[in-house]
């Protein structure tokens, strides 16, 4: 966007601006002065925006919010035909960061260390999104105490290679998609047909 006379910028660009510093350095770099530095404009612009510096971090965790748990929930009602299929449509959360972002997961889980009101939401939304587990697969007919057991296994071994830096962004492609069908019937004890792994491959073509 063109900077003229007066231009106090977006609610948008300094929220973008805070995620970028973030996913940089950590929620300490997350502050007013910084980040009017960074994009050249002064604090009037940001409190033009903001009332304060929590409700641009207030910001922040509602993105988190609404890209990762908000995104997951829906994948796990998107339609398929087994629940090989459904964790197959799951792992695209994994390999997309538009619809989960996963440098942003683990900032948040950082962030969480030394906010305990952020490590109540983080909470939360770690039941939330076991529970969409759980439902897609009780909906393919798993009694309950195995498709939780089963839920828990998908959501903790990814927040794990998140945690490690071992997947999304952290690591090639071409791998990771190697054993994503492997993982798909591992995780369901159901073999993905060959067509179901073609049309997920075909979501992620190799550059």
């Amino acid at each position: 966007m063109e900077k003229t006379s007066g231009w106090r910028g977006t609610r948008e660009i300094w929220i973008n601006a805070a995620y970028e510093a973030l996913l940089e350095s950590g929620i300490d770099a997350v502050k007013v002065m910084p980040l009017a530095d960074r994009l050249g404009l002064s604090r009037t612009s940001f409190y033009g925006h903001f009332s304060d510096r929590d409700d641009l971090l207030n910001a922040l965790i509602t993105l988190w919010q609404a890209k990762n748990t908000g995104n997951l929930i829906k994948r796990t009602e998107d339609y398929a035909e087994t629940i090989a299929e459904a964790i197959l449509n799951i792992f695209d959360l994994w390999l997309l960061p538009d619809l989960f972002d996963s440098r942003l997961e683990f900032a948040v889980r950082n962030w969480a260390h030394t906010d305990r009101e952020l490590a109540r939401m983080l909470d939360e939304a770690d039941i939330v999104r076991v529970e969409a587990f759980q439902a897609m697969f009780e909906r393919f007919g798993y009694e309950t105490q195995y498709a939780n057991i089963r839920a828990n296994t998908v959501y903790q071994t990814q927040i794990g290679y998140i945690s490690m830096k071992k997947d999304g962004p952290f690591e090639p492609l071409e791998p990771r998609l190697k054993r994503m069908p492997l993982y798909a019937e591992i995780f369901s004890g159901r073999k993905p047909t060959e067509a179901e792994i073609a049309r997920f491959l075909a979501r992620h073509p190799l550059p």
